[in-house]
């Protein structure tokens, strides 16, 4: 059973992963491989000069792993409530989380099946979004999401804050106190 499941490992996904990870939360990051930014260039990322989408993809899942998170390559085909959480059904096999966060970049396709609300995108190109509160909560408690599916601006400083963000609201919940994460330069 893994504390929280992430679909999508672009930068929102695997943001989330690595603060979930770092908290100390037993972590599944599964994705298709297929994520928008493995064609993006970047010049606009806070931190970073520049990079391609496929170098900061790389340096996300080893920030991930460094910390714990299991990053597998497989397609989401089902998510079924449990009893304990949710069921996540891929093509190779089937895991158990408490919480999931729907990390699908552009992709509503899952979500509208086990039917989370949507609404229109506002973004160019977005036609659908995961209706979500400000936490990153969807219509079915215990399923979340981040980054461009669930409505914020497509640049990957944006999806990558806004999954940090969602993981740190569901890592409070999970302990039952606000949940902040610093390192301190030492000295």
């Amino acid at each position: 059973m893994y504390d929280i499941a992430i679909i999508g490992a672009g930068p929102a996904g695997l943001s989330a992963g690595l603060f979930a990870a770092k908290a100390g939360k037993k972590t599944l990051v599964i994705d298709h491989d297929k994520s928008v930014t493995k064609r993006a260039w970047i010049e606009n990322h806070f931190g970073v000069l520049e990079i391609s989408g496929p170098d900061l993809l790389e340096v996300g899942k080893k920030q991930a792993t460094k910390f714990g998170a299991e990053l597998i390559e497989d397609a989401v085909l089902n998510l079924a409530k449990t009893t304990t959480g949710f069921k996540v059904e891929t093509e190779k096999q089937i895991y158990e989380a408490k919480h999931v966060v729907l990390a699908t970049g552009f992709l509503t396709d899952l979500a509208e099946k086990i039917g989370i609300k949507t609404k229109p995108g506002t973004e160019p190109r977005v036609k659908t979004i995961i209706d979500v509160d400000v936490n990153g909560k969807s219509s079915v408690d215990g399923i979340w999401a981040a980054g461009t599916v669930a409505g914020v601006s497509v640049h990957t400083i944006i999806t990558a804050g806004d999954g940090a963000k969602v993981a740190i609201n569901i890592i409070s919940e999970l302990n039952g106190e606000r949940y902040v994460d610093h390192d301190v330069l030492k000295a």
